[in-house]
């Protein structure tokens, strides 16, 4: 195929810190190959608006601490049909844009495919804090989002202590668990409810009744938003039936997407972005890349939006024997 001259990069779905320091790295290791870049804002919305802004070495300068997108991003129902995406691609060529990069979720990464399958050269790079990304062993923002879990359990801990109170802390997860699940290992909760793993109120209340019994001074759940039953509805039960802790609740909603990426978001966005720039100019197409071990791999785009991320067995029932 004919050299790549102009590149373009955008950031769909939710907001993860490590987007910026990937939007960086693929904007620097493409001007080194001489090769023009072009950002889209808000993702396929300006895509289909033909929103697209040359950006340079120097725009990029400082953002690589930064969290959320300089570029924004939105979700877009238009570019989910067949003629959304042929509008999409007319708005590229229009632009003159020989490759795309796709930084994003589950939803950017289909309709980068979409893209694919009408034959433009598109790479994707996995960037959700929910790490629910067949093809990789963490996507870019989970690791910052969930030390923003940690930092909140930690200081919910000193006033759960200090006043005998058990704290239900619930945090983003509406489908997937992950984030839930390795807080209230790594937290030291009392139990965690995540929607992979129903549990009842019933067993709550037991796991809490005994560890009041025990003579704990304090107690702490961690809740994915998508777990059932909502968080609510155990504050009621536990409430209601005197397990033997004051119950308060926390919500940590939006607070768990922002802040600076920590150093190994910053890594592994850049890792990523390096290489799917890398492999857009060598000619490769449909592929996402991740991280497979210690090192940077790819996997077709069409594994990476067809295939599950399973949360692991081994860490619930850690999660469970951890916390006796």
């Amino acid at each position: 195929m004919a050299s790549m001259r102009r590149i373009a990069v955008l950031t769909g779905g939710g907001d993860a810190p490590g987007m910026n320091p990937a939007i960086r790295a693929v904007v620097r290791t493409a001007a080194a190959a001489g090769v023009e870049v072009y950002g889209i804002r808000q993702a396929y919305t300006g895509l289909l608006a033909g929103d697209f802004e040359r950006l340079t070495s120097r725009d990029v300068s400082g953002i690589i601490g930064r969290g959320g997108t300089i570029l924004q991003t939105a979700r877009n129902l238009e570019f989910k049909t067949v003629q959304g995406q042929k509008r999409g691609l007319r708005r590229l060529n229009e632009h003159g844009i020989d490759g795309l990069v796709v930084i994003g979720g589950d939803g950017s990464l289909r309709g980068a495919l979409a893209l694919h399958e009408l034959g433009f050269p598109v790479v994707g790079v996995p960037g959700t804090i929910d790490n629910d990304i067949w093809g990789t062993n963490m996507a870019v923002g989970t690791d910052t989002a969930l030390n923003t879990i940690l930092d909140a359990i930690d200081k919910l801990r000193d006033t759960a202590a200090s006043h005998e109170r058990c704290f239900l802390l619930e945090v983003m997860g509406r489908n997937c668990g992950y984030l839930a699940l390795m807080g209230g290992i790594l937290g030291g909760a009392e139990f965690v409810m995540i929607p992979e793993h129903p549990t009842t109120l019933e067993e709550i209340g037991k796991v809490l009744e005994n560890a009041y019994m025990r003579g704990k001074s304090h107690a702490m759940g961690v809740i994915a938003e998508g777990a059932t039953p909502k968080i609510h509805e155990v504050a009621e039960y536990l409430s209601q039936h005197e397990v033997g802790f004051e119950v308060r609740i926390t919500v940590l909603g939006h607070v768990v997407r922002g802040g600076s990426p920590g150093a190994f978001d910053r890594l592994l966005a850049t890792r990523l972005g390096v290489k799917a720039v890398e492999l857009l100019l060598a000619g490769e197409s449909g592929i996402m890349v991740g991280l497979h071990g210690r090192e940077i791999g790819t996997v077709s785009l069409e594994d990476a939006t067809t295939k599950q991320r399973a949360v692991s067995e081994e860490y619930i029932s850690m999660a469970e024997i951890l916390a006796k």
